[in-house]
């Protein structure tokens, strides 16, 4: 079977989901652009977007239209050569609106995983819970006759477990979006020794076709985004946990969200990273990645305590950004949470104390979005700043080089422990997935 054939039956579950609605958008388009070749004229393709709840499936189908209409107004160039044999098709407006409609013509919402049985390719992105993943997995390879691939979204299980729990003989692998799927553009691609070369090949060439970065990744849990977000948000937390032996916590918490953000010259701090995944995420994917890691210990209670308080961050249906330990106003933090008090802390009560305490940023200093902007001076700027840093003997400058070499470490570990097959691959993930202006695994403030 090609890869056209491949993709003229396939499921996506959890569709109406922030991940698989994105993931969704892009195979649909994919897939109509497949069926409008002529080699394809007069074939079915069908994508079941399978998910429990009809009103999200609603609100998917209006977020597919705003979407691919807007995909479609970048692409008119090329859709009037997919229908150069439609004599009625002669405005551009005509040629949008056919493809708008090809689109979503393609997609079957469904709420029952029944549709899944003739699919050629499952997409899974339903929540992290290893035993729902394997339930609901196997039941379709039982009853599909067609021997289906599964690409599991997965940020944390390892791709052996799904594979062995739901028996599906090395027919899983992980492809694991980005979020937001449609905008981000790098995908880790997670193989293990009883994927078929077929099946590898054939992901790398959809990766291809979405015009993504394809970072391999080995079979461990976390892999290599999670497993050094996972490690580097630990790192700020042990901070801030040491740090309140001599100042209030949400201080300290402040002082670590500015090294992290400010100081290393990232798009945000630590505690505005954990809220934008969620507390609640990220206290699950240490949850998820810590069975497998014998010789560590991924926990903490302040993620446990901030949980069962609710403080759980995360996202708003339009992208905007919800309070969790942070509290925001316009997407920038203006409070900090209590867990004392139970109760947010304006920022403009100590902040510019902490920012004396810290000490100031040196003269070369740029924020993040003209340093990872900068066409051709980035290296340049970094090496400056951050030589004028490392010559400081602040609060700021000690904390940020000791902050760095711990990121530092965390990247050598990934390549050593061979969940990466390379430091390039770790500084990848981190530049393209975390839009971070440099890779951890790099020579700035040692210490």
């Amino acid at each position: 079977m090609n890869y056209d054939e491949k993709l003229q039956n396939v499921t996506v579950l959890g569709a109406a989901g922030k991940m698989g609605s994105g993931i969704l958008l892009l195979t649909a388009v994919e897939m109509a652009d497949l069926s409008l070749k002529p080699e394809n004229k007069g074939k079915t393709f069908c994508l079941n977007a399978m998910d429990v709840s009809p009103q999200g499936l609603a609100g998917l189908m209006r977020y597919l239209k705003v979407q691919v209409q807007k995909i479609a107004e970048k692409k008119t160039v090329y859709l009037r050569s997919l229908y150069a044999e439609r004599a009625d098709l002669i405005e551009n407006e005509d040629i949008i609106n056919e493809y708008v409609f090809d689109v979503l013509n393609i997609v079957r919402p469904v709420t029952t995983l029944e549709s899944a049985y003739e699919s050629n390719l499952i997409f899974e992105a339903i929540i992290e819970n290893l035993d729902l993943k394997n339930k609901i997995l196997s039941q379709i390879d039982k009853n599909n006759t067609k021997k289906p691939w599964f690409f599991t979204n997965t940020s944390s299980i390892p791709i052996h477990i799904l594979d062995e729990g739901a028996g599906l003989n090395g027919r899983i692998l992980g492809f694991h979006f980005y979020n937001p799927p449609a905008v981000q553009r790098l995908v880790e691609v997670i193989t293990t020794d009883k994927n078929s070369r077929e099946m590898i090949d054939f992901a790398n060439q959809y990766a291809k076709n979405l015009k993504k970065i394809v970072v391999p990744s080995n079979d461990k849990a976390g892999f290599i985004g999670n497993g050094h977000f996972m490690r580097d948000a630990l790192h700020g937390i042990h901070e801030v946990e040491r740090l309140t032996e001599e100042m209030p916590f949400v201080e300290a918490v402040y002082m670590i969200n500015k090294v992290t953000q400010d100081f290393l010259v990232r798009p945000m701090g630590i505690f505005q990273l954990i809220d934008y995944v969620g507390v609640d995420v990220v206290k699950f994917i240490m949850q998820v990645m810590n069975p497998h890691l014998p010789d560590e210990d991924l926990h903490s209670d302040l993620l446990d305590r901030l949980y069962d308080q609710g403080v759980k961050g995360g996202q708003k249906s339009d992208g905007s950004q919800k309070d969790g330990i942070l509290r925001y106003e316009k997407g920038k933090p203006i409070a900090v949470y209590n867990p004392d008090l139970k109760d947010y802390i304006d920022i403009s009560l100590f902040g510019k104390k902490v920012d004396e305490h810290l000490g100031s940023l040196p003269a070369s200093w740029h924020p993040w979005k003209i340093v990872n902007f900068s066409k051709g001076g980035k290296d340049s700027m970094l090496e400056t700043y951050f030589n004028d840093l490392s010559n400081l003997k602040t609060l700021g400058s000690q904390l940020a080089r000791k902050y760095n070499t711990r990121s530092n470490e965390i990247g050598n570990y990934l390549v050593s422990s061979k969940v990466a097959n390379k430091a390039e691959d770790v500084n990848t993930v981190m530049l393209t997935g975390f839009y971070h202006a440099y890779g951890p695994i790099n020579n700035y403030l040692k210490s």
